[in-house]
Formats: structure tokens, C-alpha cells, sequence
């Protein structure tokens, strides 16, 4: 029986870390972690970024060192710990130490930007916009976070140190601060227009749209509901990631978003099934996106991404062709991880 081989994939956008649940002890969360990542390894993803712990603190780069001394299964990770957030000046909401770093001027910003790396952060996670809402008009307005020069702080005190930032923007000023300021990869960005997408391919900025997290039933519920029925965030978003497709040089990535809440561990694949059947991405640009193109932005394609000597033995199969039918992907047969079998699931 044929099988077709492909690379280890790469997720760009998980959090391995459930948000906890009331009354649930840090001993449980770091299980259902494990738990969590094991099935995207599994799933065929042998490399991810986690972007933010989700109020369990360091605990992602315990798990990721415990996965390279080999003491657990997982895929080897790049991970953001605590994240960074915009507190307004004169906030008396009180400081979960688990939570994301709360930062309220320039000084505060670079602060927080060293301490979340010398815990052991290998991206800053950062969040230039906040929610959005429509106008009685349909115009689509998003809250800005951090004033500009706050931002710029967060983002140069990151490059200083050699690190990268991955920012969470839904639209408008935020997001175009966001880009303006240089940061490394756009996350989300329903609102891209072509400037804005013009303007990351001259810095060289990466997307990733993490576009099934933001196309569930639920985006089409809550619009519906705030607006009757007469606007969707989702339409706006799908334009933006069409968009993107079309715009030379624009690198875009594979993210899931992966949460374990509304959207599975282990169920990523349903991005690149995303990606082309509603991005207009080429299945073979949708791989890419999920292999070679996220490797280099993850700085590790030396290591990750193809198949070439010299490089980790991250291999996955699946039975059908990819380029015929991406939802293959959905159907990895065999994940190979650092040269040792994870799943064999091929008739012989």
C-alpha cells in the first residue's frame, strides 16, 4: 500500500494550557497539558508555538524542557508563558501573578518584556487591540490597547535580547500600530486591508490568520446576536485572509489557535482544509505554510520543516495525496518524532 510522506507538521498558534476552571489545582492543568499536546503530536504536529499559558504562569516552559530531556512525548515547542498586557493607569483590578504581566508605560513594558524572557519565554506574546463591535453603519471598530510608544517599547526591548513578538490584533489602530512598530508575526487580523498587507511584506512580517478558531459557529452567534443579524466579523475576516493569498511576498502562516475549549487538540488539520478551501490557498502553499515557512519564522528551518539531512527525523504519512485532497491531512497515518515512532497506523 502507498503512503505519501511528508515533513513533521508545525502549528503556529497553540496554548497547551487550558484556561483552569475554577477550583482546579495546577497539578491537573499541567495533565490535561500533556494530555493536550500529546494529541497534537499524534495528530502529526511534531513542532508547535504555544502563544500564552492561559493563567498557568511559567508552566508552559516546564513542559516544553520536559519534552527535550525526553521525559514526556510532545512536540518539541517554542512557548510565550504569561503574555503582556495594557493596564489603563489607575486600574484597580487585581494582578493574577499566574495571569498575563499587566504593564502601564514605557519602563513597565521593557520590564515585563525581560523578566517573561528570563523565566524562559521564547516569544513575547503581545495584545494591541482589544475587542471589537459594529456600528450601527456595519463599520467594524476595534479597541486599541497600548498606546504606540508603549508598544514600540515591548517590541524593540524584545529584538534587543534576540527574541521574537507574536501580537493578537483583531483590526483597526492596533493593528496597524502592530505593524508599523515591526512586530514579528500578526495573529488573528480580521480587519487586514491591503496596505496594512503591503506594508508587512516590506518588513518582512508574517500571518497567521488562525482562521478556523475565528470562523466557529459561535463569532456568527455572538454578531448575530449584538447586531441582529445584519453584520459578521467572519465574512470581514475571510476577505482579509483572500486577501493575503493574493498579495505577493506576504508569508502566511499555520496557526490553529488550538485551545482545547471550543477548537480540539489534535484537530489542527482543519486549518489547511481552512486555508484552501475558503484562503485560496494552493494545498501545496497550505503545506508550506505548515512546514518550511513556519520553521523559518520560528527560526529553526536548519532543524525542522523538510525532509533534508542534517535535519530532526519528522516524519509523518498519510494514505491519500495532499495536493489532490488537503483533508488528507486530517488523516495522518504515521508520526515519526526525532527518529522514534509516535503512531503507526498503515496496513502492512
Amino acid at each position: 500500500r502507498t503512503a505519501t510522506v511528508l515533513p513533521g507538521l508545525i502549528d503556529a498558534h497553540t496554548h497547551m494550557f487550558n484556561t483552569p476552571k475554577p477550583g482546579m489545582s495546577r497539578e491537573l492543568s499541567a495533565l490535561i497539558a500533556v494530555q493536550n499536546i500529546q494529541a497534537d503530536l499524534r495528530a502529526g504536529f511534531t513542532t508547535v508555538r504555544d502563544m500564552s499559558s492561559h493563567d498557568n504562569g511559567y508552566a508552559d516552559v516546564d513542559i516544553r524542557n520536559a519534552i527535550d530531556k525526553g521525559l514526556i512525548d510532545g512536540p518539541r515547542a517554542q512557548v510565550s508563558t504569561r503574555g503582556i498586557r495594557w493596564g489603563e493607569p489607575g486600574g484597580k483590578a487585581p494582578v493574577n501573578p499566574l495571569g498575563s504581566a499587566i504593564v502601564h508605560n514605557v519602563e513597565e513594558a521593557r520590564a515585563a518584556v525581560r523578566d517573561q524572557i528570563e523565566h524562559g519565554a521564547d516569544w513575547i506574546k503581545l495584545f494591541p487591540t482589544g475587542a471589537y463591535s459594529f456600528a450601527p453603519d456595519g463599520t467594524a471598530n476595534y479597541v486599541v490597547t497600548y498606546p504606540l510608544p508603549v508598544l514600540q517599547a515591548l517590541i524593540d526591548e524584545a529584538h534587543r535580547l534576540g527574541h521574537k513578538t507574536a501580537c493578537h490584533v483583531y483590526g483597526g489602530e492596533g493593528e496597524k500600530n502592530a505593524i508599523v512598530a515591526g512586530c514579528d508575526t500578526i495573529e488573528h487580523a480580521f480587519g487586514l486591508d491591503q496596505a496594512e498587507a503591503n506594508l508587512m511584506v516590506q518588513k518582512g512580517l508574517a500571518y497567521d490568520p488562525t482562521f478556523v478558531r475565528y470562523l466557529e459557529p459561535y463569532m456568527d452567534d455572538n454578531d448575530d446576536k449584538n447586531t441582529g443579524g445584519k453584520y459578521r466579523m467572519s465574512a470581514i475576516f475571510a476577505a482579509a485572509v483572500s486577501m493575503a493569498a493574493k498579495t505577493p511576498g506576504l508569508r502566511i502562516m499555520m496557526g490553529s489557535g488550538v485551545d482545547g475549549a471550543t477548537y480540539v487538540h489534535g484537530t489542527q488539520a482543519l486549518d489547511f482544509e481552512a486555508l484552501v478551501k475558503r484562503g485560496g490557498l494552493t494545498p501545496a502553499r497550505a503545506i508550506q505554510a505548515g512546514t518550511i515557512v513556519n520553521a523559518e519564522i520560528l527560526g529553526w528551518k536548519d532543524r525542522v520543516g523538510s525532509l533534508e539531512p542534517g535535519k530532526y527525523a519528522d516524519v509523518i504519512a498519510v494514505a491519500g495525496d495532499p495536493l489532490a485532497d488537503i483533508t488528507e491531512l486530517k488523516r495522518v497515518k504515521f508520526v515519526m518524532k526525532g527518529g522514534k515512532v509516535i503512531r503507526d497506523d498503515l496496513i502492512r
